[in-house]
């Protein structure tokens, strides 16, 4: 409960900060106990027009992080008929805070101040002016300075973001290096010697031989293909799917590298057995789950005997997808193109 009022805890200081608007514009229009009611009708309206009102505004500012100038306008509209200055204050902190541009807000800023100043023009500027800077300078520019301190912040937070993910790429690089350098010569001695023993024994020894040379080439295959993960991390990926849903966010290194075999494997099928097939890729980000599609249309049915393997079956596949909890399925579509789709589990998107 705790933890969902704190996830919630915009929207449920915008519900505290309504009844307060709501109680201070009904309770004054009925009371007039400050300005005498309304700065400009000096009327006293009947209850349910002053609690009407009051709900107005109240709802104004609930609202006003989505409609700042609406609030505004509300705000003002309480002023007027019953003097609302909460509400006048807290509108123009929401307008100097929220405002998407200079004009709109020189705009409010100037309507809420000359609003507040007429009906205290007879007092002369040292009545207007304390009541001006008060209820509407003051609030706009405190606004203005939060909303510098946020933008701040969030840039501060995008360069820790970049500087991260320069520091990964520079350690994936590293590693990268490290494993081409030791792990590749010891798989290359492997071949040599698998060459050699092909070479100088009997051909019942010759079979053994070249399947052990086989299963090492492959694993140099998939090993630069794994270097070249590490290397450049998923973006070449990005760069060739479509967001079908969701927007792109952060996630596990496993569930990257997942999608990226899923991707990978798929690509390499269409293209050893649907030469000239065209692939779509597509990408759904789900509130806990990622899923990747992968489907292709027409292309004739010859293979291209000139392609790597893409290291991973589909066997594979669907057993390195069922580790991370998701499933993997294979097949015709309605349309006729043949598809892969993986869904993979992630960790629950956060909701401000």
């Amino acid at each position: 409960m705790v933890r969902r009022l704190w996830q919630h805890r915009a929207r449920a200081g915008d519900a505290i900060l309504g009844l307060a608007c709501a109680a201070t514009t009904a309770g004054p229009a009925m009371d007039s106990t400050l300005f005498g009611g309304s700065p400009y009708l000096h009327w006293h309206p009947s209850p349910p027009a002053a609690v009407s009102l009051g709900l107005l505004v109240g709802a104004g500012a609930v609202v006003r992080r989505r409609r700042p100038a609406v609030f505004a306008v509300i705000a003002i509209t309480g002023w007027v008929l019953a003097a609302a200055y909460p509400a006048v204050v807290l509108a123009q902190y929401t307008v100097g805070a929220s405002a998407r541009s200079r004009r709109t807000l020189l705009i409010l800023t100037t309507a809420a101040t000359v609003a507040v100043a007429v009906p205290f023009r007879r007092d002369g500027l040292d009545a207007i002016i304390p009541l001006a800077v008060a209820l509407c300078i003051a609030p706009t520019v405190l606004g203005m300075w939060v909303a510098a301190l946020r933008e701040r912040a969030a840039r501060a937070e995008r360069e820790r973001l970049l500087l991260a993910d320069q520091a990964r790429a520079e350690e994936r690089s590293r590693i990268a290096h490290d494993m081409h350098d030791v792990v590749t010569h010891r798989v290359s001695l492997m071949v040599l010697h698998a060459t050699a023993l092909q070479v100088a024994y009997p051909d019942e020894h010759r079979a053994i031989a070249a399947r052990i040379g086989t299963i090492g080439r492959e694993a140099l295959d998939e090993l630069r293909t794994l270097v070249g993960v590490l290397r450049t991390g998923t973006a070449p990926l990005l760069s060739l799917i479509h967001i079908d849903r969701g927007t792109p966010r952060p996630l596990p290194a496993l569930v990257e590298h997942a999608a990226y075999r899923v991707v990978q494997e798929a690509l390499t099928n269409v293209r050893k057995h649907a030469p000239g097939a065209a692939g779509t890729v597509l990408l759904r980000y789900e509130t806990a789950a990622l899923t990747v599609t992968v489907s292709n249309h027409g292309g004739s049915s010859a293979s291209a005997a000139s392609l790597p393997p893409g290291g991973h079956g589909l066997l594979g596949l669907r057993e390195r997808v069922q580790l991370l909890g998701g499933r993997l399925t294979a097949g015709r579509t309605a349309d006729g193109a043949f598809g892969v789709s993986a869904t993979i589990p992630t960790p629950p998107e956060d909701h401000p």
